[in-house]
This record gives C-alpha cells, structure tokens and sequence, in this order.
C-alpha cells in the first residue's frame, strides 16, 4: 500500500513518477528539460566565450592577406573591428622574449607606436 510519503515526484514537473523505485522523472521530455536548465548557464558563458574566440580570429583573418607571413596594423583598427584582446587560444614566447597571442591559427603581437603585428601559423608540414 502506497502512502503519500511512498510517492515521488518529477524533479521537472512535480507530477507523479510511476515506475522504478529510484526513478526521478515522469518521462524522457522532464529529464532532458530538467538536465538542460542545469547546464544552461555554462552552456551560454561557452558559447559566448567560443563566440569571442570565433570573431576574434575571423578578424585576424580578415587583415592578414593569405600570400602574406604579417601585417602592421593599428592597435586601434583591431578594437573598433570588435576584435575582444581578453579572449585568445594560446600564447607563444619566442626566442626574443616576445610574446604573441593566438585565436587558433591566427595571433598578434603589440609592437611600439599602437601597432600590433598579425601573423599566422602554418599546418604541420606546410611551412
């Protein structure tokens, strides 16, 4: 005999959950509700982050012809594309202590007078 302390309820929807005795939800719809409002929040700072990241490198892309290994371009150009400087890939220091900022296979580095130098990398085995 069921008592009312025996019946369970759906974590989603707060219906009755009939089935198995540890079973938390009423069906497959409240499980995946339930599980994606979980995750929302960092599903969307992901994806806002992966959006930077995506925008950031098309505008590297935009200024570095493809026939050309970098390009000087104002500091100043590269802000008022949208291009977010907070947000990259990875870094390299190279040999001369310099530092260069990447968003995937494109990156920069800042150079004297506002200038940054855009360059970018090569696939294994095409240099």
């Amino acid at each position: 005999m069921e008592t009312i302390s025996d019946v369970k309820q759906c974590l989603n929807c707060s219906k009755k959950v009939i089935g198995r005795a540890d079973k938390k939800f009423c069906d497959d719809f409240c499980r995946n509700n339930y599980n994606n409002h979980l995750k929302s929040q960092t599903n969307n700072v992901i994806r806002n982050v992966n959006g930077a990241l995506t925008k950031n490198r098309r505008i590297l892309e935009s200024l570095l012809p493809e026939d050309e290994s970098h390009k000087f371009v104002p500091k100043e150009k590269l802000l008022k594309m949208g291009y977010r400087f907070k947000y990259q890939t990875h870094f390299i220091n190279n040999q001369k202590g310099q530092t260069y900022f990447f968003c995937y296979d494109h990156g920069y580095r800042e150079t004297e007078n506002q200038l940054v130098m855009i360059v970018r990398t090569f696939p294994l085995g095409k240099r």
